[in-house]
């Protein structure tokens, strides 16, 4: 009896952090590994990625990791994943090489991991399934939809696409191959649903291409072009139009840098290097100020914009936005990102240069609309439908257009993450099982995981600050040796507020000779006490809540003693 379970530990109900599996017959894959970004009320974090605490419990049953494209909400949780489990990767070969170059920035080795490049004409053999991939059109090259042929039939995951063919050679979506894959008949397509409520199909950006041709041939000065760097199409759009009007290429962002570096040095990405101008730190010789060169400004979510601002005030080493100036914008904010990207353009605009901004509307999507899915229906023919990879409304919207197309609820399937739907031999069983899932909060590498305490004590300190008592004591001769130094950030000056400063010193007084009349110092209890009766009498005086930090130094014993 055959049985295959499918859950996602991310990716679904959210933007990012896409982690799917499949069960089939107690064998384990894994389909992507992605982060996302986080909103702003998660002061200091960087990225959240999914828990992996349920794959921890079945590290001997994951075969195999597979990835579709090179993409943060696709690869980025790789390192993670990979301190966890041990299993080899597959992907194309640019994924790959990206994949390579996100685990040196984390400080791994890749050369002490499994990653192999598969050809589209290839399977990987399992004891009870294979997988293979099929080319998919989307941003970066080599992007591709997973198969897993199953005895009941075939699993596809699809996330990302369009099918869009006015592209280059490294993005077409190979439709012989998808119609091969309907001949061996589809159980479940597993479907992203990103682009679900966009009526029509994803259209071709021939209208995006004529008003950046327009603007290179207008512009008398310079043009700064601001991008995402994950965009590796547009990136190659902009230089092709700049080539062809004899202008020259500078690229500023570290990521882009290393992204169009990997997509060169492999083929992908075509830029004849006498045309590529590497910049020198500007100085009194030195201005950068070459009208006859085009300037990607390029970065993740609000990078593009805060190096614009940083230009426009004249801070950068590399580039100053003069009035003279053509600003490109093709980065329309994203959620998280309109707060920023509203004050760049105020700035650009305060200093005089020329402002086009590109709205959403103009630029190519990446992302399957409704007429796209319906087109992957018609192709491979699936018995199921389980619309993945998106925001819950995004995901409503794509079951709806799912029933619309023909299929029934019984065949539409509705799920969070977490949540396991399982086929028993080709039909899918209702009673639904779970796993654990969840969040995890990196700040900085991905060994430092962000509780909510930590975030709780971030949002005091960007509210109400903090507040340090500094004091010296012989705790062996029980003295006191000075009155506590207190120092204040972002909560009230100090200078302004003798009395407060008076009540703190006597509460830390009263607190510390209570300690001393003890046989031994509680040290713990001797910082919690002084940092909850100072934190209850400022809330009485100012109705704020500062972060105190006692630190307590122990002169005999070169002591200090602080709590966070």
């Amino acid at each position: 009896m055959s049985q295959i379970k499918f859950f996602a530990l991310g990716g679904l109900g959210e933007n990012g952090k896409n982690l799917y599996c499949l069960d089939i017959d107690k064998e384990l894959i894994i389909l992507d590994a992605g982060l996302k970004h986080p909103s702003g009320e998660l002061l200091g974090v960087d990225a959240i990625v999914p828990d992996l605490t349920y794959l921890e419990t079945r590290k001997k049953d994951i075969k195999a990791i597979f990835l579709s494209h090179a993409h943060d909400k696709n690869i980025g949780a790789i390192p993670l994943l990979l301190s966890t489990v041990k299993a080899p990767i597959y992907s194309t070969n640019f994924t790959l090489a990206v994949v390579k170059d996100l685990l040196s920035e984390n400080n791994l080795n890749p050369e002490q991991y499994s990653l192999n490049v598969i050809k589209y004409t290839q399977r990987v053999k399992f004891k009870n399934f294979e997988v293979s991939l099929f080319p998919t059109t989307h941003s970066v090259p080599e992007s591709a939809g997973i198969c897993v042929y199953t005895e009941d039939g075939v699993i596809v995951y699809a996330t990302d696409y369009t099918f869009d063919q006015n592209v280059g050679v490294y993005y077409k979506t190979d439709f012989h191959q998808l119609t091969k894959i309907q001949e061996e008949g589809v159980l479940a397509l597993l479907s992203e649903s990103s682009g679900a409520s966009q009526i029509g199909h994803a259209s071709s950006d021939y209208k995006l291409t004529h008003l950046i041709r327009n603007t290179f041939q207008k512009a008398t000065n310079r043009i700064i072009v601001a991008m995402y760097s994950t965009e590796l199409s547009n990136i190659q759009m902009i230089i092709n139009e700049a080539l062809k009007l004899g202008k020259n290429i500078s690229i500023i962002g570290r990521k882009a840098q290393r992204m169009v570096d990997i997509g060169e040095s492999m083929g992908y990405i075509q830029i004849p290097p006498e045309r590529l101008v590497n910049l020198k730190f500007i100085d009194e010789t030195n201005k950068n100020e070459f009208n006859d060169t085009v300037f990607l400004v390029t970065g993740e979510r609000h990078e593009p914009f805060f190096m614009l601002q940083r230009m426009a005030k004249g801070y950068d080493r590399l580039i100053q936005l003069i009035p003279s100036d053509t600003i490109f914008f093709l980065a329309p904010p994203i959620v998280g990102t309109e707060k920023i990207a509203a004050k760049t353009y105020d700035v650009i605009y305060r200093l005089g240069a020329k402002l086009i901004k590109v709205s959403k509307t103009m630029m190519a999507p990446f992302h399957a609309a409704t007429e796209d899915l319906k087109l992957m229906y018609g192709l491979l023919r699936p018995k199921y439908i389980v619309p993945v990879s998106g925001e819950y409304r995004y995901q409503l919207a794509h079951y709806n257009l799912a029933l619309e197309y023909g299929y029934d609820e019984e065949h539409t399937v509705l799920i969070d993450n977490g949540e396991v739907i399982t086929f028993s031999n080709g039909e899918i069983d209702n009673s639904h099982d779970t796993v654990m899932n969840g969040n995890v909060l990196v700040d900085g590498n991905f060994e430092s995981d962000v509780n909510d305490v930590v975030l709780k004590e971030r949002e005091l300190l960007s509210q109400d600050g903090f507040l340090m008592i500094i004091a010296n004591i012989d705790a062996r001769e029980r003295i006191i040796l000075n009155k506590p130094e207190i120092v204040s950030r972002g909560f009230i000056y100090m200078k302004d507020n003798e009395e407060v400063v008076k009540q703190i010193e006597a509460i830390y007084e009263t607190i510390t000779n209570k300690q001393f009349d003890q046989k031994y110092i509680d040290w713990k209890t001797y910082k919690e006490s002084i940092r909850f009766e100072v934190q209850r009498y400022l809330y009485k005086e100012t109705k704020r809540k500062p972060i105190v930090i006692p630190v307590l130094i122990d002169t005999q014993s070169d002591k200090v003693c602080k709590v966070l």
